[in-house]
């Protein structure tokens, strides 16, 4: 059963959740499960070594285990590595939210 915290109380409270929902799988320890999307186009949406972008205070990497994090993103490459190699998506900015191991980025249009 899902918890969460009540905005108004600050206690947990049991969250039901509908038949059949479909929880995101949780990466393990020593990957990151990376989504890169916007409302038109997911560019990616599986697993990588590390995270590598560009924000406005410089150059930043993700690893696996990183802390909970959000950030604007500036026009750059993004560096996923993944086990397979090196992908590389050329981005004119948007949001990085880092939450468990799992990076998701929301592109702009």
């Amino acid at each position: 059963m899902a918890m969460r915290t009540d905005a108004s109380t600050g206690q947990l409270v049991a969250v039901d959740e509908p038949a059949g929902a479909k929880q995101a799988a949780k990466p393990a320890d020593d990957l990151l499960h990376v989504k890169v999307w916007s409302p038109f186009r997911v560019f990616y949406d599986a697993e990588a070594v590390s995270v590598s972008g560009v924000n406005g205070t410089g150059a930043f990497d993700i690893l696996p285990r990183h802390r909970n994090f959000i950030t604007l993103l500036n026009s750059s490459d993004l560096v996923l590595q993944t086990k397979e190699g090196e992908i590389r998506i050329k981005i004119s900015g948007g949001v990085m939210q880092v939450h468990s191991n799992v990076v998701t980025v929301f592109l702009e249009v």
